[in-house]
């Protein structure tokens, strides 16, 4: 089992910054890829970034990889979602996850936070 918790979601202009985190539990941390989702009410879940075992990131949009970057600590069992350049549009809440495949899929991942709600004001 993982339990994974996030932190770092807020109240932000656009054009403004968020670090998101997600603390992790268990000591099989780097064994999992980790990733960020985000949802907006009647929307499905939406990938947004993961971060590979072997530390590769991919994004969800050209967009995502424009202005966000993921990344991770295995001696801290963290992973750090760092938002630029955010837009309104980004208005969702962010929800990490930890599974064995960096799918796009939500369904493929086997762990998942409360999340933490990031709005975006205009």
């Amino acid at each position: 089992q993982v339990q994974l918790v996030e932190s770092g979601g807020g109240l932000v202009q656009a054009g403004g910054s968020l670090r998101l985190s997600c603390a992790a539990s268990g000591r099989t941390f780097s064994s999992y890829a980790m990733g960020w989702f985000r949802r907006v009410p009647g929307k499905e879940r939406e990938f947004v970034a993961a971060v590979r075992r072997s530390g590769g990131s991919v994004y969800g949009t050209d967009s995502m990889k424009d202005r966000f970057t993921i990344s991770r600590d295995n001696a801290k069992n963290t992973v750090i979602l760092q938002m630029n350049s955010l837009r309104p549009e980004d208005t969702a809440v962010y929800y990490c996850a930890a599974g064995l495949d960096s799918s796009t899929k939500a369904l493929t991942w086997n762990f998942w936070g409360q999340g933490t709600q990031v709005i975006v004001s205009s």
